[in-house]
């Protein structure tokens, strides 16, 4: 499962909206570095279309895609050269996949820290970057040294040049314009910043649906096609704690289509290169994960080494496909179901059953 951080400068709400995602109950303090190490815990990507086919088979039992989430100690000015938990806090970089930047966009006197959302970017940006730099140029130094007895090295060492360059300008791996062999090369670098990004603006009890227009602007600073979103953290984590009925009460008293919550998980997911295929009945309905891309012996060794082993075929039927029938065996009556062979490429939303033999 692969693991996304939350990474933000101190009293950002990285903590809160880790208690919120993963329902766990760790430390919030209105001070810095309540958060010393890194905490993991899964987080649910909520699925309409699981539920739906509950609902369909009258499956006793639903599962739900997960994804890693990881509380990373809070940042500072100066990180990338060892103040605050410095080199701490960057190691805990390195070991996620993603990274959400939380930016606080709300005042609070009793609550240190910075407020304006662009400046936090811009320090965040700077720190990862400066720390990127430093590690390029002690790789380029050693694989150099190597080259010397090693030819084999002169693309990584021209790969790490560019991203060098780039990196001096003041210019994060991810925003660069480089080219995909280039940082297919630089992958095994592990740069913080050729790392997928998103942003949430933490914003205050005053715009429970969000800020669009600071959106824009936090989007146009990161650059690209960015997936930002704003939301409340305090009043998320507030209604994650109320019964399903409250918290519609809630929603609908303050003109909220869907909780922020979901669609930072199901943003982070797609972020991660996350899809996810369905297998469905009476007995279960899940909710499988894969990367996209991935091919039909692929998804079956997600849900079993021996549905990978031994795979013959593949029964496949879009999810909303299978809801307009009205059920699988209704569909299998009808001929609907598509028979595919190990190089099939699953889509997001594919409802599947696995033919194989061992």
């Amino acid at each position: 499962m692969e693991r996304l951080g939350l990474v933000g400068l101190a009293n950002a709400g990285k903590s809160t909206l880790y208690n919120a995602l993963t329902g766990s109950a760790t430390l919030v303090a209105p001070h810095p570095f309540s958060t010393t190490e890194s905490v993991v815990g899964e987080a649910v990507v909520p699925d309409e279309r699981l539920h739906k086919l509950a609902v369909l088979h009258e499956s006793k039992k639903l599962v739900y895609a997960h994804i890693q989430v990881a509380d990373i100690a809070g940042l500072v000015s100066g990180s990338s050269t060892g103040a605050g938990l410095g080199n701490r806090f960057l190691g805990q970089i390195r070991e996620v996949d993603g990274i959400v930047y939380v930016l606080r966009a709300f005042e609070d006197d009793q609550i240190p820290g910075e407020s304006d959302p662009l400046s936090s970017l811009e320090t965040l940006e700077l720190e990862l970057t400066l720390a990127d730099l430093g590690s390029i140029e002690g790789t380029l130094d050693r694989r150099k040294r190597a080259a010397r007895a090693d030819k084999s090295l002169g693309g990584e060492i021209e790969a790490l040049e560019v991203a060098r360059a780039a990196l001096e300008e003041g210019t994060p791996i991810y925003r660069a314009g480089l080219s995909g062999e280039v940082l297919a090369i630089l992958h095994n670098s592990f740069l913080l910043t050729n790392k997928r990004v998103l942003a949430v603006i933490n914003t205050d009890e005053e715009t429970p649906q969000g800020d669009p227009e600071l959106e824009a602007k936090v989007a146009a600073q990161l650059g690209g096609d960015p997936v930002v979103l704003s939301a409340s953290l305090k009043l998320e984590s507030e209604l994650v704690r109320l019964s399903q009925e409250e918290r519609e009460e809630m929603l609908e008293a303050l003109g909220i289509e869907r909780p922020a919550l979901d669609r930072i998980a199901e943003a982070a997911y797609r972020a991660l290169d996350r899809r996810t295929f369905f297998t469905t009945g009476d007995k279960e309905s899940h909710a499988w994960t894969f990367r996209a891309g991935s091919n039909a012996v692929a998804c079956a060794g997600v849900i079993h080494s021996d549905l990978a082993r031994g795979f013959i075929r593949a029964e496949v039927i879009f999810w909303e496909d299978l809801l307009a029938i009205g059920s699988w065996s209704k569909a299998k009556a009808a001929g609907k179901l598509r028979l595919e062979g190990k190089d099939y490429l699953v889509a997001d939303g594919d409802v599947l059953e696995i033919r194989f033999n061992v």
